[in-house]
């Protein structure tokens, strides 16, 4: 570790060696989620874009607006400790399979985000609870099983979300 606590990890021992820095810079360091929206973000400012590609993709802006809380909080910087990016924390090899080439971009991200919930929600037959278990766990964790993994993180996130949506839900925000 350096002076600020940074650790660093090397292949060679003894001083004067190769270091190479791993943590993200603070500024894009995750900042968990909380239970009530941040002021900071405001939900209000992304609604068009939600209500978009909700309408594009035919996915419940309700359930996307759930999503984004639960995955970043309206953050758009929002990068986790496994390196998932943006509100609606895209892992970077899926952003890129969705031709998103700035996860940081609220329209690219959300736009991104709520197609790929929409191939799982297609894919699972419109399983809400498995769809939230594949966009957290992964689609390899819930394809051909139909069932939520036993993860407990996934377990959790399923039931945030579900809870934040029915919040939402018939509330007409959009």
């Amino acid at each position: 570790r350096d002076s600020d606590g940074v650790g660093f990890h090397t292949n060679a021992p003894g001083p004067g060696r190769t270091r190479v820095r791993f943590p993200l810079p603070r500024e894009k360091r995750f900042r968990a989620p909380a239970y009530r929206v941040n002021a900071k973000y405001r939900p209000e400012s992304y609604e068009a874009l939600i209500a978009s590609a909700s309408r594009s993709y035919e996915v419940d802006p309700d359930v996307v607006k759930a999503v984004i809380e639960a995955e970043s909080n309206y953050d758009e910087q929002a990068v986790s400790p496994k390196g998932a990016l943006g509100l609606m924390q895209l892992m970077p090899s899926t952003a890129r399979e969705l031709g998103v080439t700035d996860a940081f971009d609220p329209g690219q991200n959300i736009d991104g985000g709520v197609r790929y919930l929409r191939w799982l929600l297609t894919e699972l037959k419109g399983d809400l609870s498995l769809a939230l278990a594949a966009y957290n766990a992964g689609p390899a964790r819930v394809f051909g099983k139909n069932r939520i993994p036993p993860i407990p993180e996934t377990r959790s996130y399923v039931a945030r979300v579900l809870k934040l949506y029915n919040n939402f839900k018939g509330r007409n925000t959009l």
